[in-house]
């Protein structure tokens, strides 16, 4: 049967960029996947076709070579591509490889090959004066790691791993099934392509062994909840001499009473005396870091935000410190002294007893202004 022209096939023009041949393809291999149309021979042919066509084309030379030759340039698709022309497509292409007979076409490692440990992760809690000051502190982590017994090889001291004679060491054994070539894991080996006579005692074959180990570390000044560490190399240890993988340590800093956080900002509400707020004064805060003294203004609303440069939180890149906001409220007593009501009496006699309109203003003419007389009866 003739062969279809290779752009009719994947739907586009012969001036078509690469990313048009590449989402051409992708959408022919979703829709005729074998996966997807099992049994229907038209849909193999299909998917094969395509897979051909794309080969071809999204090689430069090779498709330089069809514009001007036709399919007398190029012969089989499948005879000689480059299985590298398919690694984009590893997420709907899971079985190309076989397809075509290539074997492992999107670079994956044999079982059998050393393998990266895996990552760890370590929920670390710290009081929110840690998260300001920064800290050091210990952790235990459970892991696995290379057997000391065997060296991590799984074999019994004096002995070592043999090559599986079922699948030659390949770790993977293949049938036909019609069309396709169909590759499996290795029974016999389990896909490692290595068979242990004498397993070691210890780890019984595994080549790691369950450990706890500790470790310190050292929490930045200003480090947030949800940011992590990474320490690298204290994950589990590597199978077959493989590197280690990581351990993040991801942060949770408990929330405080007083203060909120906002990037490096802080927040607090601050409750101030009614003769401060209306005369004015010194007030102390006790903030995370050194205390400050915030002076506040005669005639403050109660509500009145005050920003005190860089009292918040440090950086934790480095990078100075944020800045501390301060809301000031009116403290009322619950209990007043004989002098105090006395006083606070004769301060309510200073003012009109008549109601004052919405939208009026607060301060009166009438003899001296507000704060002068507050003076005068506080002294």
């Amino acid at each position: 049967m003739t062969k279809r022209d290779f752009y009719e096939v994947l739907g586009v023009g012969r001036t078509a960029a690469d990313a048009d041949i590449k989402a051409a393809y992708r959408k022919l291999a979703l829709k005729y996947h074998p996966d997807r149309n099992q049994g229907d021979k038209d849909a193999e042919e299909k998917f094969k076709e395509a897979a051909e066509a794309y080969a071809v084309l999204i090689d430069a030379d090779k498709r330089a070579a069809y514009d001007r030759y036709g399919h007398a340039a190029v012969g089989g698709a499948s005879q000689g591509f480059d299985p590298s022309a398919f690694n984009d497509f590893g997420d709907i292409l899971g079985g190309l490889g076989d397809f075509f007979g290539f074997g492992d076409i999107f670079g994956q490692r044999r079982r059998g090959g050393p393998q990266r440990g895996s990552d760890l992760r370590y929920d670390l809690e710290i009081p929110f004066e840690e998260s300001f000051t920064g800290t050091e502190t210990t952790i235990q982590i459970p892991r696995e790691e290379s057997c000391e017994t065997c060296k991590g090889s799984g074999a019994s001291p004096g002995t070592s791993a043999e090559t599986c004679r079922q699948c030659g060491g390949a770790g993977q054994v293949r049938f036909q099934q019609g069309f396709f070539t169909v590759a499996r894991a290795c029974s016999t080996c389990r896909g490692t392509g290595r068979v242990i006579a004498k397993p070691c005692k210890d780890c019984r074959g595994a080549g790691r062994i369950a450990r706890e180990r500790k470790l310190t570390v050292k929490v930045p000044a200003g480090i947030a909840t949800g940011q992590r560490m990474r320490l690298y190399g204290e994950g589990e240890h590597g199978a077959a001499g493989g590197p280690p993988g990581d351990l993040y340590v991801v942060v949770h800093v408990v929330e405080h009473k007083v203060f909120k956080r906002d990037g490096d900002d802080l927040y607090c509400d601050v409750d101030v005396p009614f003769v401060t707020m209306a005369l004015g004064g010194t007030l102390p805060i006790a903030t995370p870091g050194d205390p400050h003294t915030l002076d506040i203004p005669e005639g403050t609303q109660s509500g009145a935000t005050f920003r005190v440069r860089g009292k918040g939180m440090p950086n934790v890149g480095g990078r100075g410190h944020g800045d501390l906001f301060v809301s000031v409220r009116v403290s009322v007593p619950r209990k007043l002294t004989k002098e105090q009501r006395k006083a606070i009496e004769a301060l309510r006699e200073t003012f009109s007893p008549e109601p004052t309109p919405p939208g009026a203003p607060t301060d009166t003419d009438e003899e001296k202004p507000f704060f002068e007389r507050v003076k005068d009866i506080f002294g």
